[in-house]
């Protein structure tokens, strides 16, 4: 899952790096204009000025948020939730017949009938590699011994055994990380408990924490352990117990990584959703559970998009006339090809106008499937806002799905944009030091360090960073755009966020190293979007969005899974 990761694998190797003190930046960073503030941001208030200016009026756009779900009961969101017009609450009736029963606010792919939901989940490759494992056998055969049809998996095989065994040297890296990180996990457990005893309360926030005056050796460094991890990991307004839950979860999902090299990945989603996962045309599984157990990346993406906005609660988010569309597809793990498929196609089919994805894997055996749900997006006019992965990785020489390109080599998607992130250099660089990068892969670049916003416990907010911040942050600038330019097609947005990206006027780093670059050498545009000069071009354009009809369900062929 292309997610923010509450530790980076340098920070659980403990590179003494992850202590370097960030400056302060305003909460609100990635709004602001740079040449009034000297911040790397979106100029999103420039672009209200601009709108407002001009006496436009905004329209209500559906942004859909295809995540891990998202606390319905939140301050900054409960207003802005988009409520599927011709459901009747809690009546058990699927009232508008679209094959999901009281699906209000959205729709969970990844739950069961019973309510149950999936958490955590295992990571792609795994599952390939175990699947192909009894096809090909331990030692790979040669491209030329194998038929035509079977190539496409056998190159899939060599690459998911590589992933799963260690590196093209023979040398397990994923196993001396997994010592360490263990080792990191025993150790903070262990500073937890002596400061919980220090400060005598169970729970307190990394703010609390950074405050308090240790006086002795132990409690000293148990603090120096603890808050430096979470103030890597911008967490300063998380509990412990929220900050130790997530390296936790983290180090479950490392663990079920190493049991991979042995034994097959448990089934945790077939356990739950129990429906035909080989036949795409089995579609109507799922719950309407939108919180579910692992709200946080989809409330705090949902909030980058759109909370209240001057409502003097939290924080502003970027679009002001949105209604958030969650669609649960996302687990603790890898998501599942059939899920994103469907995710993307409910959507489109409840008048989604924008998609916004802060997900991604290395693999994915059905992207066929994907890629149909795609094309049928692009077919109704959606744009699709995709984050670029937070590996440090040139995503034009390494995989990383789902992407704009077709499997079948007809093309690529034209209503589709991957978004890189970008910060500041008050906190850490004009690059994220995680970011995926790609000359021609990736679009553009967008905030997505340190960015607050919402987090599950319906009144409380705070920091995250990825790629999957930087997403919204793009999902959000279009939905502005769309708000005060109605008929602008989605090829249209696309066009206007990407040609008025603004390149930074100094050299930024290439991410994972300390080597200098220009951004356009790591991105097809070389800049950050910027909303204000969006919109000012926007304003130029004849819109080419034609008039909106109801949307028939999608029909697909069956295509059964490969065994």
């Amino acid at each position: 899952m292309n997610k923010i990761s509450y530790l980076s694998a340098a920070a659980l190797l403990l590179s003494s790096s992850i202590f370097a003190q960030k400056e302060e930046v305003p909460k609100n960073w990635h709004q602001l204009d740079k040449a009034n503030t000297g911040y790397y941001g979106i100029s999103i208030d420039k672009a209200y000025d601009f709108v407002k200016g001009k006496k436009l009026k905004s329209k209500t756009v559906v942004v859909a948020v295809i995540d891990s779900g998202i606390d319905t009961l939140h301050e900054d969101l409960k207003p802005i939730l988009w409520t599927n017009p011709k459901e009747i609450p809690g009546n058990g009736k699927d009232d508008d017949k679209n094959g999901y029963i009281d699906d209000v606010h959205g729709w969970n792919f990844i739950g069961g009938k019973d309510g149950q939901n999936v958490k955590e989940d295992s990571y792609e490759a795994a599952r390939v590699y175990h699947r192909l494992k009894s096809k090909f056998g331990s030692v790979v055969p040669d491209e030329s011994s194998v038929s035509a049809a079977d190539k496409a998996d056998l190159i899939m095989y060599k690459k998911a055994q590589q992933k799963i065994l260690g590196n093209a040297d023979g040398q397990d890296d994923h196993g001396f990380e997994f010592l360490a990180l263990k080792r990191v996990q025993t150790n903070l457990m262990a500073s937890d408990s002596i400061l919980k005893k220090a400060i005598g309360k169970e729970k307190f926030t990394g703010t609390e924490l950074d405050a308090y005056e240790a006086t002795t050796d132990d409690v000293k460094k148990a603090k120096f352990s603890l808050l430096g991890l979470m103030k890597a990991n911008d967490a300063l307004e998380q509990t412990n117990a929220e900050f130790m839950e997530g390296l936790n979860d983290y180090v479950a999902g490392e663990e079920r990584k190493n049991d991979a090299k042995q034994n097959p990945p448990k089934e945790y989603r077939k356990e739950i959703v129990k429906d035909d996962e080989s036949n795409i045309n089995d579609r109507y599984y799922g719950n309407n559970d939108l919180m579910a157990s692992t709200p946080f990346h989809g409330t705090h993406c949902s909030g980058i998009i759109g909370a209240v906005r001057d409502n003097g609660k939290g924080v502003n988010g970027i679009a002001d006339n949105v209604r958030i569309m969650m669609v649960r597809a996302v687990p603790d793990g890898d998501e599942h090809d059939k899920d994103i498929a469907n995710a993307i196609r409910y959507a489109v089919n409840n008048g989604a106008q924008i998609i916004s994805m802060s997900f991604g894997k290395d693999f994915s055996p059905e992207k066929q499937w994907v890629d149909d749900a795609v094309r049928y997006a692009e077919s109704k006019g959606v744009l699709l806002v995709h984050a670029a992965g937070n590996d440090a990785k040139n995503v034009d020489s390494t995989d990383n799905f789902p992407n704009a390109n077709f499997v079948d080599g007809k093309g690529r998607a034209n209503t589709w944009i991957t978004v890189g992130a970008s910060g500041d250099p008050k906190n850490g660089g004009i690059t994220a030091s995680f970011s995926n990068i790609g000359k021609q892969e990736v679009d553009v670049f967008a905030p997505g360090v340190q960015i607050y916003s919402t987090i599950p416990g319906g009144n409380t907010y705070g920091n995250a960073s990825g790629t999957s911040m930087a997403c919204p942050v793009v999902a959000g600038t279009a939905a502005f755009l769309l708000e005060y330019f109605p008929t602008l097609s989605a090829k249209q947005l696309k066009y206007v966020i990407e040609k008025t990206a603004q390149a930074p006027d100094i050299d930024v780093k290439i991410p994972g190293t300390d080597e200098l670059t220009k951004l356009s050498t790591l991105c097809k545009t070389g800049g950050i979007v910027n909303a204000y000069e969006a919109a000012k071009l926007a304003a130029t354009l004849k819109g080419e969005r034609k008039a909106s009809k109801a949307t028939p369900v999608a029909k697909a062929k069956t295509v059964k899974k490969k065994k």
